[in-house]
């Protein structure tokens, strides 16, 4: 697959992008370690701070769609700037907030839109614009493993820092750690050399979002990629409350996480070779459907640190593996001129479905006691997304010669 990234150019465009996704990611991706340390530190309880988490689910998803049109309009470069000082400065502040309202903020607002304008919709429509075809799936793949790789590194670094510095100095060191990504911005954002010339008849931008919302094969996979957001969201929010409710270390969490983290480097980027190779409505399928499996195996399976593991490896192949295809669709539908717009739309209902998994595990958890329903509301959305994408308008790849 990387044959396609055959300049140093390409290669530098698309490590840089997934530089910035590391930083972003991994520290959205480990947020649930600060949820039973800030309950100790301010008494808010579990629902509130999962409902301040649950708005930056939302948030997340609700300005990738806004920060795609910027770019989109303006150039990638003021757009992640601004993502990662907002980032930081969020990450910042959470220490000085003891209020839902405060946390909400923090947490709910600033670093979840610094987050989100420095994440996939940005990152991935700024890289496809100044790649060749050929290159878009192979460093998608790449750009994506990126913010798996963040997750593999941020969540066992943020653990040991809440454990020796605390969780306020956690958060801090996680501010410089965001800002040390600004370099990187110049180099995604860089000018074209040769800019892909705009289809014979391209629609402005208000066209194309009206055109996409009356695509029904569009529609199909928003509402399958709500279900990935359902599922991560939940897991990355409430995982540290599931080992303790059985008896588990902490550290068990943290390296759940990283597992999760690191198999999904390689769920990718096979995912962006599969690009190229399968058309994406089933590849999708295949990894919608393995998740309604490896959840009911994890229910029947004892609650041991191996079971942790091993259920983290499974589902980290496929975590944000979802990104590449569900990318690919959305560029062969209506091109790649406004992808980080409507490909940020396709976000939003990622992260409603992130919402709702942040804030009604916390619901759950405090009205029965433990998460089983929402594991049962997990394997039902997943089954149901895996079959919502089998309709979807997608050509068949050409033959190989």
């Amino acid at each position: 697959m990387f044959r396609t990234l055959n300049q140093p150019s390409l290669w530098a465009i698309t490590l840089a992008a997934a530089g910035i996704l590391m930083v972003t990611m991994g520290a959205r991706q480990s947020l649930g370690l600060f949820l039973s340390p800030l309950n100790t530190a301010t008494g808010l309880g579990v629902a509130s701070i999962s409902l301040a988490m649950a708005i930056g689910q939302f948030t997340w998803g609700a300005i990738q769609p806004l920060a795609g049109a910027a770019a989109d309009r303006f150039g990638p470069a003021r757009v992640l700037l601004g993502g990662l000082l907002m980032l930081a400065l969020g990450s910042a502040l959470t220490p000085f907030m003891s209020s839902t309202w405060g946390l909400i903020v923090s947490l709910g607002l600033l670093s979840a839109m610094g987050s989100g304008a420095g994440s996939f919709s940005v990152l991935i429509g700024a890289s496809s614009q100044r790649l060749p075809i050929t290159a878009r799936g192979a460093a998608s793949g790449v750009i994506n493993a990126g913010g798996s790789f963040g997750q593999f590194v941020f969540a066992p670094i943020l653990q040991a820092l809440i454990q020796v510095l605390g969780w306020m100095g956690a958060m801090w060191s996680l501010a410089l750690m965001t800002l040390a990504a600004l370099p990187l911005v110049r180099v995604v954002s860089k000018p074209v050399e040769k800019p892909i010339a705009p289809p014979a008849g391209e629609t402005g931008l208000w066209q194309s979002v009206q055109d996409a919302m009356a695509d029904g094969s569009y529609l199909l996979l928003n509402l399958g990629f709500f279900t990935c957001g359902f599922h991560i969201a939940f897991l990355v929010t409430h995982l540290p409350g599931e080992v303790d409710l059985c008896g588990l270390p902490t550290t068990v969490a943290s390296w759940a996480l990283a597992i999760i983290g690191l198999f999904n480097i390689a769920g990718s980027l096979y995912a962006g070779s599969c690009v190229s190779r399968y058309r994406s409505k089933y590849v999708l399928f295949w990894m919608y459907g393995s998740r309604a499996l490896m959840v009911g195996l994890y229910l029947l399976a004892p609650k041991t640190e191996l079971t942790f593991y091993v259920f983290a490896a499974g589902l980290g192949f496929t975590w944000l593996a979802t990104v590449p295809p569900t990318a690919a669709i959305v560029g062969k539908l209506f091109g790649v001129r406004y992808l980080g717009t409507l490909f940020g739309m396709s976000l939003l209902s990622h992260q409603i479905g992130g919402f709702l998994g942040a804030y009604l595990g916390g619901i759950a958890l405090t009205q029965f006691g433990d998460y089983a329903w929402m594991w049962y509301a997990d394997i039902v959305l997943a089954a149901a997304a895996a079959l919502l994408n089998l309709p979807i308008r997608e050509a068949a790849l050409p033959a190989a010669a």
